[in-house]
This record gives C-alpha cells, structure tokens and sequence, in this order.
C-alpha cells in the first residue's frame, strides 16, 4: 500500500468514500491487495461501471470521462495496487 504521501479524493468523485479499507481480489488472477478507505472507494467505481457497461448499460461521456480518471488517479496513488487489481 502506498502510504508515502496523503492521498486526496479528486473534486469530480461523488461517490462515497469509505471509512475503512479492504482487501479486493482480482477476479481473474487470484491476486489480492489490502486497500485503503479512499483506494477501495475508486475501486469500487471502477468495477461498478466495468459492472454496468458488462451489463449493457450505455455509458456517458461524463461516465467514460470519470472512469478513465480514476484509473489515472489509482495509477498515481497506488501503482502497485493498480496492477494487481486493475492492469
């Protein structure tokens, strides 16, 4: 877990952010990673659009928009999480 700087939640997350972190397994490698409360929120919006879209949910631009900058922001606050889980 990377804990050498404070993480911020970016102005463009509405969604909820967690008191606590959990640990997430990788669905398709096994792998898991302990994340915390801010990571497991992004996480969790991550896979809820990659849930909707597999779903047949028509995604917005301001939706694929968001989406990509969560992945960004995981990539920068947790590159190794970001591999394990999201890579």
């Amino acid at each position: 877990m990377n804990t050498k700087k404070k993480q911020k939640m970016p102005k463009w997350f509405d969604g909820t952010v967690y008191s606590k972190g959990d640990e997430v397994r990788n669905p398709f490698s096994g792998e898991t990673y302990t994340l915390n409360a801010k990571e497991l929120s992004m996480y969790d919006f991550v896979m809820g659009c990659n849930h909707m879209w597999g779903m047949g949910l028509k995604p917005t631009k301001q939706t694929v928009n968001q989406f990509d900058l969560a992945l960004t922001w995981f990539k920068v606050n947790n590159p190794e999480a970001y591999m394990v889980l999201l890579d």
